[in-house]
C-alpha cells in the first residue's frame, strides 16, 4: 500500500462528450485545488492522449475504468494506465481475489506506480438492483464484504457510498483510502445517484477523498464552485 497525500480532497468529474469542453473547464482550474477523474465516456471517445494533456498539465488523473475481466487482462490494463502517467486506476472487487492479487503485483515494481483501488458497489444502486443481479443482502453489506477482501488483497483503497464509509472506517487502517462519489452540497439535486451525502458529513463519516462532477462542472463558475466546497470541508480535521 503506497502512503499518500490525501489533499486536496475533490476529484472533479470530467463527464463530457467531448474534449474541448473539459479542456475549457479545466484551464479554469487549479491543479493544487483539486485532482481530475476521466470515467468510460472521455477515454473511449477521446483515448490515451487526452489522458497524458491532463497529466502535462500537473492535474493528478483518476483514471475511473473500473477492469474487470480475468486477473492477466487485468494486470495488463493497469499497466498501461500507469504508463499513461496516471495518479489512480481502478478496479471491481468483484473481479476476486486473484484479479486483484494480479494487478497489485504488476503495478509494485513500476517507478510510477498508480494508487490502485476497487469499486465495492455502484452508487447509483439500491438494494433492489443488487438483489437482482444476486447480491444477498443490502448494499452495506455487499460494500463492507468487498472492502474487507479489498483491503486483504494490499490495494490502496475502495470506492464506496459516503453513507457506508462510516461502517467501513473503523475495519481498514487509516492509510486505506474511501473515495466517495455521490457527493452533492447540500444545494445541489441528486441527479442518478441514490446513496448521496454532503461532502462535510461524508468527510466525516469517514470519508478521504470526494468525487464531484455536475455540482461543479455544471456551475457558471466551475472555480467558484469548488472553492465553495472547499469552505464547506475547511474545518473538518480528520486524518
Amino acid at each position: 500500500m503506497t502512503a499518500v497525500s490525501k489533499n486536496p480532497r475533490i476529484i472533479v468529474a470530467l463527464d463530457y462528450p467531448a474534449a474541448a469542453p473539459a479542456l475549457d473547464l479545466v484551464s479554469g482550474l487549479d491543479p493544487s485545488s483539486c485532482r481530475l477523474k476521466v470515467g468510460k465516456e472521455m477515454f473511449t471517445r477521446l483515448g490515451p492522449a487526452f489522458v497524458e494533456k491532463l497529466v502535462g498539465k500537473g492535474f493528478d488523473v483518476f483514471l475511473d475504468l473500473k477492469f474487470h475481466d480475468i486477473p492477466n487482462t487485468v494486470a495488463a490494463a493497469c499497466e498501461a494506465a500507469a504508463d499513461l502517467g496516471v495518479w489512480m486506476v481502478n478496479v471491481h472487487a468483484s473481479g476476486g481475489r486473484k484479479m486483484m492479487i494480479a494487478a497489485r503485483e504488476r503495478l509494485e515494481p513500476l517507478s510510477h506506480r498508480p494508487l490502485l483501488i476497487a469499486v465495492t458497489v455502484l452508487t447509483s444502486l439500491g438494494e433492489k438492483d443488487i438483489a437482482e443481479v444476486g447480491f444477498a443482502g443490502a448494499p452495506a453489506d455487499n460494500v463492507i464484504r468487498l472492502a474487507r477482501l479489498t483491503a486483504d488483497c494490499g490495494l490502496d483503497g475502495v470506492v464506496c457510498s459516503p453513507l457506508e464509509a462510516v461502517e467501513v472506517r473503523p475495519l481498514v487502517n487509516r492509510d486505506f483510502l474511501l473515495v466517495t462519489p455521490g457527493v452533492r452540497p447540500a444545494s445541489a439535486a441528486q441527479d442518478d445517484q441514490k446513496r448521496v451525502m454532503t461532502p462535510l458529513d461524508a468527510l466525516q463519516n469517514g470519508a478521504d477523498m470526494l468525487v464531484i462532477g455536475r455540482p461543479i462542472t455544471a456551475s457558471d463558475d466551475p472555480q467558484a464552485s469548488l472553492n465553495r466546497i472547499q469552505q464547506e470541508i475547511a474545518g473538518f480535521n480528520g486524518a
